[in-house]
């Protein structure tokens, strides 16, 4: 590991240089936020923010994604064959992303990358792309990030860490695909590396003391899973829900799709998108039946799944890196937080009988 100090012009200048190989993707200001979107030729990113309203997890796992081709002309050679769609090739690499976001690249490799099944295209396009964190020094009042396994100078997911040091950005280079990065941008100047822990550590230090909202999951491993389950608290928690969705399309480690074809005459495509556990048809069988038909049913399995499932299946804290949009962008005000706080103190008297 090496720390680098890059002048804010030379930052700039090695953009440039790096989009005559890589498909570069960063923050932009639009009317009322800022987004992740591919960087032109003539474009920067906009580190003026705090965090954007989505994820950057389309980047690597896109809202709509085909998977094959088909023709059903039966005139066609290859009628009724699915076509796998060429995958990304190209290098990649996002450039700004929040160092709670590149940690949740890892919470949802697990699922893609599982033992018995490995996703090719989730796999192959975060293999491409290399992730240039920008340290968070002003955290949003909503983020509980150090208290869900993560934390505004987080390195875990990122291959590179910018921390904002006035003049210069000081660059901590943390894997081989972060230094072909750096090398291929000219970003070569070494810094004190003494001096430049100092200060990193001075600003990790500063970021963190300004976090002040925070979650418990000390006891979420200790809990009865089916007395959780049947806890008397999900009727009142999905009171106010309306299961328009926001929150999974916002949290970056919610990875729920679906498969469907969609043909247009004789030619059809094979596509993957983004689902939610909150709409009321998520769980429908070919039978009609729905195993999740109520909305307090729903609401109980997002939250058991993020913090209770989850923790209980890997064994390494909960499926959530703190960084506060479903608080911020829920229209009801529905809170992850007290939510977390609430499961984790739950202490059950008796187990009720399981709802008919």
């Amino acid at each position: 590991m090496e720390i680098l100090k890059i002048k804010k012009d030379d930052l700039s200048k090695g953009l440039d240089a790096l989009k005559k190989s890589y498909r570069l993707f960063g923050p932009a200001k639009t009317e009322s936020c800022h987004e992740f979107k591919r960087l032109e030729q003539d474009e920067q990113p906009d580190f003026n923010f705090s965090n954007t309203r989505l994820s950057p997890k389309a980047i690597i796992y896109p809202q709509s994604e085909t998977m094959f081709t088909y023709s059903l002309d039966e005139n066609d050679e290859d009628a009724h064959i699915l076509k796998e769609v060429n995958s990304l090739d190209a290098p990649q690499a996002v450039i700004g992303i929040r160092p709670c976001d590149a940690d949740a690249f890892l919470l949802v490799k697990r699922n893609f990358d599982a033992p018995d099944y490995k996703d090719p295209y989730w796999l192959n396009a975060y293999a491409k792309t290399t992730l240039v964190g920008l340290a968070c020094e002003k955290p949003c009042p909503t983020c509980f990030c150090t208290t869900a396994g993560s934390g505004p100078f987080s390195e875990r997911g990122v291959d590179i860490l910018l921390a904002d040091a006035g003049d210069d950005y000081l660059a901590k280079v943390i894997t081989d695909k972060g230094s072909a990065l750096a090398k291929a941008a000219g970003w070569d100047a070494p810094s004190d590396p003494d001096s430049a822990t100092e200060e990193i550590e001075r600003l990790k230090t500063a970021a963190e003391e300004k976090i002040s909202s925070h979650v418990e999951t000390d006891h979420l491993d200790k809990i009865d899973t089916t007395a959780l389950h049947q806890a008397p608290f999900w009727e009142d928690t999905a009171f106010a829900c309306i299961n328009c969705g926001t929150c999974t399309f916002l949290c970056p480690t919610c990875w729920c799709f679906d498969i469907q074809d969609e043909t247009c005459g004789a030619k059809g495509e094979r596509l993957r998108n983004w689902d939610s556990c909150m709409f009321p048809i998520f769980t429908v069988h070919g039978t009609g039946h729905n195993p999740r038909g109520t909305k307090k049913q729903r609401v109980r399995q997002r939250f058991m799944h993020k913090l209770k499932y989850y923790v209980d299946k890997y064994e390494i804290g909960i499926q959530c890196v703190g960084c506060g949009r479903c608080i911020r962008s829920c229209p009801v005000n529905i809170d992850i937080r007290k939510i977390c706080n609430l499961m984790n103190h739950y202490k059950p008297d008796t187990v009720e009988e399981p709802a008919s």
